[in-house]
């Protein structure tokens, strides 16, 4: 542009040739280029369709992995000789439910086990069952458990180890522990109580909530669906020892859950009517049951041991009796009661006003024969075994030379 305008000016004849030839690119580009060779070409791929290009494969998009994308793998198989349920010790297998809330998905996810879900539990004999009638355990089960626990065990500990086992257990000592609530024993706490297992010969279990309504259940469940022994016992808190035996590299398969699955329905706790009462004499009893006194009052997740012994001894003087439940969950009380009725047992009244109301009925007789464990226990028999029903297990002598141990309980 500038040497157009100059020209202008100057006609000079050698500056405008070489205007001219500055002026027109194009003719330079033909007279000097060259055309490149095929490998050196960007744009080969119409010219050579002999041509790879020398890129690498784009990698794929990242895929987070999920559970439950089995695809080309066999179904899970645990060897374990009992039912897999949500939870075993706020559930019994011989209540049989009226009816399902869900269809029969399987909460290990599809094709994850090779046990079929009925809507309770997984069986682990008959995987044929398709109904919730024949949700109850095989027989045969319970033999196979006692003979693979005996193996696990193996010889009984002293006292001196039982004593080291507990010492290390202790608050100040470690603070490895497990939090059983008010769902109580559930499937995948197996394999919390496995994986602790790997560092330390026995592991810590605090216990709070419904399930300690009956202590002796839970430990019995423990110590059947773990293979593990109790050696000491403080209130709510356990010490749950693995056996000599155990391998941490032989452990037992346990598929995890991956979903609560819904309750099942079962018939109802209170009825319109008491039986052997009217409708008018089932009014004025619970109208009276509701203005009688509190027993106690129920804290939220606390410890209930004590609750069954209380109840028996106000039934001596007293027909009806009322705990106070305000500030527990609906399904709580609901579950206390129901124990209460089977263990007191009694007559369920009530639930009104966050209340449980409980009747001794007309015929009352003290149970005399209930055995139920004492509040601190130390296990200091060899024989001691809570599986096997012997009463005698627990030694809870105050002379005993064990130390203190911190329930956590202020």
């Amino acid at each position: 542009m500038f040497l157009t305008k100059l020209s202008r000016l100057n006609p000079n004849p050698l500056l405008r040739i070489l205007t001219r030839h500055l002026s027109n690119p194009s003719k330079l580009h033909d007279r000097y280029s060259f055309k490149p060779p095929p490998s050196l070409s960007p744009n080969t791929q119409g010219q050579n369709p002999n041509y790879s290009n020398p890129k690498k494969k784009q990698k794929p998009q990242y895929r987070p992995p999920s559970s439950l994308d089995r695809t080309g793998q066999k179904p899970i198989h645990s060897d374990l000789p009992f039912d897999f349920r949500y939870s075993y010790t706020e559930s019994c297998p011989t209540v049989r439910p009226i009816g399902l809330r869900e269809p029969k998905y399987s909460p290990f996810g599809p094709g994850r086990i090779d046990r079929e879900w009925i809507g309770v539990c997984a069986p682990a004999v008959d995987p044929k069952v398709r109904s919730v009638e024949g949700a109850e355990e095989d027989p045969k089960l319970e033999e196979k458990r006692k003979r693979r626990r005996q193996k696990v065990q193996g010889e009984p500990l002293t006292p001196a180890e039982r004593k080291i086992l507990v010492d290390k257990c202790q608050r100040p000592k470690t603070k490895r522990q497990i939090n059983l609530g008010r769902d109580g024993l559930t499937h995948n706490m197996l394999n919390d109580i496995q994986n602790h297992w790997k560092h330390d010969e026995a592991v810590r279990i605090k216990c709070l909530g419904v399930p300690t309504v009956d202590m002796k259940n839970v430990c019995t469940q423990l110590e059947d669906k773990t293979f593990g022994k109790i050696i000491h016992r403080h209130g709510g808190v356990l010490v749950l020892y693995r056996g000599r035996n155990y391998k941490p590299k032989k452990r037992p398969v346990i598929p995890l859950m991956l979903w609560r699955p819904h309750e099942p329905i079962y018939p109802r706790l209170i009825k319109t009517t008491i039986d052997g009462l009217s409708i008018e004499e089932t009014k004025e009893m619970r109208k009276r049951g509701l203005a009688v006194p509190a027993l106690t009052k129920l804290a939220k997740n606390g410890y209930y041991g004590s609750l069954v012994s209380m109840v028996r001894d106000a039934f001596i003087c007293c027909e009806l009796v009322r705990m106070d439940c305000q500030g527990l969950e609906k399904s709580d009380y609901k579950k206390i009661g129901c124990k209460l009725r089977d263990l007191v047992p009694c007559i369920l009244v009530t639930f009104e006003k966050e209340q449980i109301v409980v009747w001794r009925g007309k015929d009352y007789k003290p149970l005399e024969d209930g055995y139920f464990l004492p509040d601190r226990e130390l296990f200091d028999s060899p024989e001691g075994d809570l599986v096997s029903g012997e009463e005698g297990c627990g030694n809870s002598d105050g002379n005993s030379s064990e130390k203190e141990f911190d329930s956590g309980e202020e």
